[in-house]
């Protein structure tokens, strides 16, 4: 009973999707206020009461998949009654049909969000957003019940599962996929409000502040995504690397660059009231890039370890869904954004002029990674030619485009608005650059002085992030003032500006983690047997045991190992082979040691002739700073979302009235 009430709450939740499409777009503009608001009213309320439908149709999926009712052709495809608590429930956007209905939860979460938040936006803009957000409602609940409906029953019923891939049995799966949709489709409310706005014409410094916050939540929680995902991959996968270039990961990063570049495009538009139609482009491009993901995916035009579906039908149906959105958003934006009025003025050298060379470089980085991406696919299906671009075409094209970037990073929060004096911040960041040429030369000379294009990476990694610190130490006057008045200036900085150097100082961290492990990580491959003892970065592995262990929904071979570090310190790790009880699918589990802000990771091979192990050793100098660095860029949106001014609505009704009187002279 309860399938049969997610369906129909399912085909509830595309009706009022569809009502609220159409009555906002065909009233937003009533004259009379007291109408306005009544329709303004009726699609918040319709917003919501679409987020709550489609909570219950999710719900009525997670208790077929707990319950392990195989009547529900889903369940019997993805999971198994030997499965833990856990993966049934993970089991559910471990597929297509369960993903989209993931997909569709958020996005209309996310329009529940904005009827919840957004009271304080004027009653047309707000009408018009969540029309648009309506639409995307009504066309992903309309492709998820036509072509991927998660509650299709099976008749007679089976009497167990097929169990979910071996893979994606993994705590990685509950955090990775939801993490990166939200991210994903958090960009769809700037989409909607892009389009309110060409629309309207209602765009100014006000609008760039009600889109902040959710670009800034989107690009948060994305980031995290992409980090739980290259960690998953990381470790699960057995392959010992964190980034492969990979089509799919691609389409992730495509929406971060972007989100990116919308973030410092609205700051510029919320000061100075500048770059109006270049905002509104990145919004349409970043959450259309996030549906080119969704494409790739599943459309079944790549194979890929990301993939959910191989069925061309989807694809034919998400390619003209990406044609109807992307395609009807570009020509709105070209018949709309020449009557959009240009911004305020600024010297090339200004704080808006740093922020547009990022935009510039972002960009560039975008089409770079979409044209590495597509040319492929696109010169298979022209001609039949199949052709690898792969990671060295990635890693130099990259590298080149962000080497200038991170090089000017660190100058732009010195740069006053308006007009900036170049001369003046380089003495203020002379401090910061010898401290980063020294330090450069102590690790090389820590680890072995070997003059590469790693000096290069080290550098930048370390300029970025002291550069970062030195704002926080020249706005704080540190070793100008007294101690303590600076540290009292130091505490009482606003949160954006603690919020700019951890993102900031994340990134260079990052580039230090990335740079150190593809410089001086070591790899050894052996065949092992028991008690033998292998040396790799001054660490000793002995293999100690064989065991096999049994758990409900596989059996595993087990190797343990001791392991001696440089230092002497001992510890012991174990890598397994499992074969998974229903499907008969093997999986490797590597182990992995962490020391300090590095890792030895230990993989299992195949057994060879002579009954030794194939075992394959990996020692990864710093590689954790790669996700620790995520992990504080992450963090910092999070504090900037934290701070009353970003979040979404105007400042309180009492302190409005307490600066109503106030007058404000004009710059």
């Amino acid at each position: 009973m309860s399938i049969e009430l997610g369906h129909f709450s399912l085909v509830l939740a595309v009706t009022l999707a569809l009502a609220q499409t159409f009555v906002g777009l065909f009233f937003w503009r009533d004259t009379t206020g007291r109408a306005n608001a009544r329709v303004a009213g009726f699609v918040r309320q319709t917003a919501i009461l679409q987020f709550i439908l489609v909570s219950v149709s999710f719900l009525a999926l997670i208790q077929a998949f707990v319950l392990s009712d195989f009547s529900l052709a889903l369940a019997q495809g993805y999971s198994h009654t030997l499965q833990p608590l856990i993966y049934k429930i993970t089991s559910v956007w471990g597929n297509h049909e369960g993903s989209m209905l993931l997909w569709v939860l958020i996005l209309t979460g996310f329009g529940a969000a904005v009827a919840a938040f957004g009271r304080n936006l004027p009653n047309d803009l707000l009408t018009l957003v969540l029309a648009i957000q309506g639409g995307l409602g009504a066309a992903f609940i309309s492709f998820t019940l036509f072509t991927s409906n998660p509650f299709e029953r099976l008749s007679p019923v089976p009497l167990e599962g097929r169990d979910l891939n071996p893979v994606l049995q993994d705590i990685g799966l509950a955090i990775h996929p939801p993490l990166l949709y939200v991210g994903y489709v958090g960009l769809s409310v700037c989409f909607s409000f892009a389009i309110a706005a060409l629309i309207s014409g209602r765009i100014d410094a006000a609008w760039a502040r009600w889109v902040r916050p959710w670009a800034l939540a989107s690009w948060a929680f994305l980031s995290l995504g992409i980090a739980m995902g290259s960690y998953w991959a990381y470790y699960e996968l057995g392959w010992g690397g964190w980034w492969f270039w990979d089509p799919v990961e691609n389409a992730s990063l495509m929406p971060w660059l972007a989100a990116t570049a919308l973030l410092h495009s609205a700051l510029v538009m919320e000061k100075r009231n500048a770059l109006k139609v270049w905002t509104i482009f990145l919004a349409i491009m970043a959450f259309s890039l996030s549906l080119l993901g969704t494409f790739l995916v599943r459309s079944g035009i790549l194979t890929s370890v990301h993939s959910f579906a191989s069925d061309p039908t989807r694809g034919v149906v998400i390619l003209t869904m990406l044609g109807v959105v992307i395609g009807g958003a570009f020509v709105l934006f070209a018949w709309r954004a020449s009557a959009l009025r240009s911004g305020g003025l600024f010297a090339p050298i200004s704080r808006e002029g740093a922020l547009i060379i990022n935009n510039l470089f972002l960009a560039t980085a975008v089409v770079a990674v979409l044209v590495g991406t597509l040319y492929p696919l696109a010169l298979q299906a022209f001609d039949g030619t199949l052709i690898s671009v792969g990671a060295p075409f990635f890693d130099l094209t990259f590298g080149i485009l962000m080497a200038p970037l991170l090089v000017l990073m660190p100058f732009g929060p010195f740069l006053a608005w308006k007009r900036g004096d170049l001369i003046a911040v380089t003495q203020r960041l002379a401090g910061a650059a010898g401290l980063t040429v020294l330090l450069t030369i102590v690790v090389f000379m820590l680890m072995g002085m070997q003059i590469s294009l790693a000096v290069l990476g080290i550098m930048l990694g370390l300029w970025v992030s002291i550069g970062a610190l030195a704002e926080l130490v020249d706005r704080s006057k540190f070793g100008k003032i007294e101690f303590s008045r600076s540290w009292a200036r130091l505490v009482g900085l606003p949160k954006n500006a603690w919020s700019t150097t951890l993102a900031h100082m994340g990134i260079g961290i990052c580039v230090l983690g990335i740079v150190s492990v593809g410089t001086w990580e070591s790899e050894r491959v052996d065949n092992m047997a028991l008690n033998e003892t292998v040396i790799l970065a001054g660490y000793e592995v002995t293999m100690t045991s064989v065991n096999r262990r049994q758990e409900d929904n596989f059996v595993a071979e087990k190797v343990t190992f001791d392991v001696k570090s440089p230092w002497g310190w001992k510890r012991e790790a174990a890598s397994e082979k499992r074969v998974y009880t229903a499907s008969q699918q093997p999986s490797t589990e590597a182990s992995i040691l962490t020391y300090g802000f590095s890792q030895l990771y230990i993989s299992l091979g195949d057994v060879d002739a002579n009954g030794a192990r194939v075992v394959r050793i990996w020692h990864k100098p710093y590689i954790t700073l790669i996700w620790f660095g995520i992990l504080i860029m992450a963090g910092a949106g999070f504090l900037s979302l934290s701070d009353r001014k970003l979040r979404v609505g105007m400042p309180k009704a009492s302190v409005q009235k307490s600066t109503k009187k106030i007058e404000v002279p004009a710059e």
